[in-house]
């Protein structure tokens, strides 16, 4: 030991290092960035559109994003096997899906490749190098003469960047909210994906009962051109009633055609999200069975903090806030340590000698600490540029909280008008149907002409189509509640929607993993 210390005085100089390293990391404990604090935004005592009760005022609090509450599998409230099954096919198979959670790995790789600044980089070579050295490094006369040398190393290498300043913990803070963000992402995504197949799933079954009502509607007029073509070879009426009780049927096959074709396009937007091709996807007719199921108004709102969006666009506020420290800290100095020890030689054979042996401690080239002085404003600009896209990320934070109000607001006035205009076209539908049956008796016995027939027919038809929609609308109003909400309520049945028993859904923190 006492040989090793004449000879280099490692021991000494590596104590006084690793004693700077202490002190640097203790430094490294003051980030010269903001303290992050979440911004508040003006939240409502109350949905205006929920009609809360007087008692139920005020309970309101401000909206936080909290992601990681469990959503459940909020579409069995619905009741519905078949939609049950498809949803489990759009989040096992969805590509859009898939290619968040990709997003996801890719944060949580960047935020690891972050945190690896807080320990030193370890490299190991081994080879020779062909160099000759001046007269002048070896302490002599200008006119001697080296000849060149081959030398041969085996060395280990360490470099480390004091985190001073709250270089690094700034840097690891803001990735880490961007990873964060990515994941409150990937549960946005997988939440729309969600209420995009519950959505079509009842659009298409909506057309499917405007299907089943036109092929009633066809068969109908199929009757009514018999009897008018029987009372024409009769000679009861003219071929002007002959020719109406044709166009009439007509009009309606092609109607019936034209709403084919929009079922056809439901379909295939379906499998999509199924994630199958269009041509091995076919969905069996099913017309509508009109929605009992009822999220109920009033709710708190950390029903309105679940919404992945929200959290998404927190993050990236917090993110934002996080690398304007990073910029404030390019002000102020940087440490970079480096050293390195092995052996050294001429030749091959002497190199693993003990005499062989070398250390070098301090930067290779350049120096160790560097202190900004002149860059020409450079970093002042990245300073105010940091500055201004916090403030870009703390409008979107309260434009994204705002946009989640108003479409809760949308979706809760939706529901609540759609039960009166159901309510008004049922009543439509029934006067339009009696109206029908006494013109076509009316008919019957020479009282009116065709034409007043067929005005009762298409008055019936347009009163069932837009009854059949307004079901639809009421059913998908439902899914956009839910889906302006956040999700929620797993195993909530339509026959006890005054109840939000939430059911855990596992698949939600294992969807990453697997995908």
């Amino acid at each position: 030991m006492k040989r090793f210390d004449s000879v280099t005085g490692a021991p000494r100089l590596v104590q006084r290092a690793l004693a700077g390293v202490f002190l640097m990391t203790l430094v490294a404990a003051c980030s010269v960035g903001p303290t992050y604090k979440r911004p508040d935004v003006d939240t409502p005592a109350a949905f205006k559109e929920a009609l809360l009760p007087a008692q139920e005022a005020g309970t309101w609090k401000n909206a936080q994003p909290s992601e990681a509450l469990e959503r459940g599998q909020w579409w069995t409230i619905f009741d519905d096997a078949t939609l049950n099954k498809l949803e489990d096919e759009a989040l096992s198979a969805n590509q859009d899906l898939k290619a968040a959670a990709a997003r996801v790995r890719e944060a949580r790789a960047g935020l690891n490749a972050a945190r690896s600044a807080w320990l030193p980089e370890l490299d190991a070579g081994f080879g020779p190098t062909r160099e000759r050295v001046s007269p002048a490094s070896q302490m002599l006369p200008e006119n001697a003469y080296l000849p060149p040398m081959t030398l041969w190393r085996a060395q280990a290498t360490a470099s480390y960047e004091a985190p001073l300043f709250g270089r690094v913990s700034d840097n690891v803070a803001a990735v880490r909210a961007d990873s964060q963000q990515s994941e409150a992402l990937f549960r946005s995504v997988q939440l729309a994906l969600q209420a995009d197949v519950a959505s079509n799933y009842f659009s298409l079954r909506e057309l499917d009962t405007e299907q089943d009502l036109y092929r009633r509607t066809v068969t109908s007029r199929e009757e009514g051109l018999k009897l008018v073509k029987h009372r024409y070879d009769a000679g009861e009426v003219s071929e002007l009633d002959l020719q109406q009780a044709t166009n009439s049927l007509a009009t309606a096959r092609a109607e019936a055609a034209g709403v084919e074709r929009q079922r056809a396009s439901a379909e295939h937007a379906l499998a999509v999200l199924l994630g199958k091709p269009p041509a091995e996807f076919s969905f069996p007719q099913q017309p509508l069975v009109p929605v009992l199921a009822r999220v109920p108004v009033g709710l708190p709102s950390a029903l309105l903090e679940r919404r992945p969006d929200i959290s998404a666009a927190e993050r990236a506020m917090a993110a934002a806030n996080a690398r304007v420290g990073l910029a404030k800290s390019a002000f102020f100095p940087q440490l970079d340590i480096t050293g390195a020890f092995g052996y050294e030689s001429a030749g091959l054979s002497q190199l693993f000698e003990w005499s062989s042996r070398t250390f070098l401690l301090g930067p290779f080239a350049g120096t160790a600490l560097t202190l900004p002085i002149f860059d020409a404003g450079r970093r002042k600009a990245e300073l105010a540029q940091a500055r201004a896209q916090y403030d870009e990320q703390v409008a979107n934070y309260r434009s994204k909280v705002l946009t989640a109000f108003r479409e809760v607001e949308d979706s809760l006035s939706d529901l609540r008008l759609l039960d009166d205009q159901i309510r008004a076209q049922n009543d439509a539908v029934n006067a339009a149907a009696r109206a029908e049956h006494l013109s076509e008796a009316q008919y019957r016995e020479g009282e009116i002409n065709y034409l007043d027939v067929l005005d009762s027919e298409r008055t019936v038809l347009q009163a069932q189509r837009q009854a059949s929609q307004l079901a639809g609308s009421q059913a998908v109003a439902t899914v956009s509640l839910i889906r302006a909400l956040g999700g929620g309520w797993g195993g909530m049945k339509s026959s006890d929607a005054s109840k939000t028993s939430d059911k855990s859904d596992k698949s939600n923190t294992q969807q990453v993993a697997k995908q």
